[in-house]
């Protein structure tokens, strides 16, 4: 069996360990540290089986002092050959010259090559490794990427892309403006408001987030992008302001029938059209008279408008 064979066995015994409830088989997972310590194991091996990541969470899980300290040995070892330049072979052209002046049997060739092929292989996994983290750098950079416009500062910049991202959602209207710009003029709109990057800033940034990217609300971003709210407006708006028309009914809904469970716990009254509401200057209330003074006092008249809920007292 081949050390890279040996090392995938040892690797799914390792995950069976990690992901057990218990915790059991720790003796077993120290044997398996130690076989891997006397492995030869070169950087293409590790690169193919991935074995760093399976020891580090071997680690993790483990409460037995002895394994997470032969898993960090390992961790610790295996690291340089990421923090060291791939190994430089010697020139083999001046050693097969020296060979053949010092020597001239066969024997040597054979050797020389393995090393070839040795020094190859560690090459070509170097190159490899180096290569897969070039392009998930350039693949990181390109998703964070938004056009700056001048812009310097890390947290705005990536609230713009925040906002810019929630106007793609959709299809975007014909005639109104492109995300990336709705998006920076908002942000400008609730920058100015703050003068700085706090707390306020940020919920308020994610506020705007949620609302233009609730499927149930189409309305508001469809409203902004075509210019009907503009961004100082929408920087502004309540959460009741920015709710769908479907949640101010329900919202509405609520409140008349909070209002109805109210009056039927009170005592019926007389309803009348002469006393005016002082809220919202309707005549429609219910008044009760009651003694709450000596018997020679005029009765004190409890009334409440029937409209919006309003209570009031005179004598």
């Amino acid at each position: 069996m081949s050390v890279e064979d040996e090392v995938f066995r040892i690797k799914k015994k390792m995950d069976k360990i990690s992901t057990s409830s218990d915790g059991s088989g720790q003796d077993q997972a120290l044997d398996l540290l130690k076989t891997l310590q006397t492995l030869n194991i070169n950087l293409d091996i590790l690169t193919k089986t991935r074995i760093g990541m399976t020891v580090n969470e071997l680690r993790k899980s483990s409460k037995d002092d002895e394994v997470i300290a032969l898993a960090k040995t390992l961790i610790k070892n295996w690291k340089r050959f990421l923090a060291s330049p791939a190994p430089v072979t010697p020139n083999h052209n001046s050693a097969g010259k020296d060979g053949s002046s010092n020597s001239n049997s066969s024997a040597a060739k054979p050797s020389s090559a393995a090393k070839s092929s040795s020094s190859k292989d560690s090459k070509s996994g170097s190159s490899s490794s180096s290569k897969d983290k070039r392009e998930e750098k350039k693949a990181s950079s390109s998703q964070s990427s938004f056009p700056s416009g001048g812009m310097t500062d890390a947290v705005r910049l990536k609230c713009r892309e925040m906002l810019a991202t929630a106007l793609k959602i959709g299809e975007v209207p014909e005639g109104c403006g492109e995300p990336e710009e709705m998006a920076a003029e908002l942000e400008d709109a609730i920058y100015a408001e703050f003068k700085n990057t706090d707390m306020k800033y940020k919920n308020r940034i994610r506020s705007r987030v949620a609302n233009l990217k609730d499927p149930k609300n189409p309305g508001l971003r469809g409203n902004f992008m075509c210019g009907a709210v503009t961004a100082k407006q929408l920087a502004k708006m309540t959460p009741e302001e920015m709710a769908s028309d479907e949640m101010k009914k329900l919202r509405e809904k609520f409140v008349k029938e909070a209002i109805n469970d109210a009056q039927l716990a009170t005592v019926q009254g007389t309803k009348t059209d002469l006393l005016k509401c002082a809220k919202c200057k309707k005549r429609n209330c219910t008044y009760n008279q009651l003694q709450t003074r000596s018997a020679d006092e005029p009765m004190t008249t409890f009334v409440m408008c029937n409209e919006c809920g309003n209570r009031w007292k005179f004598c």
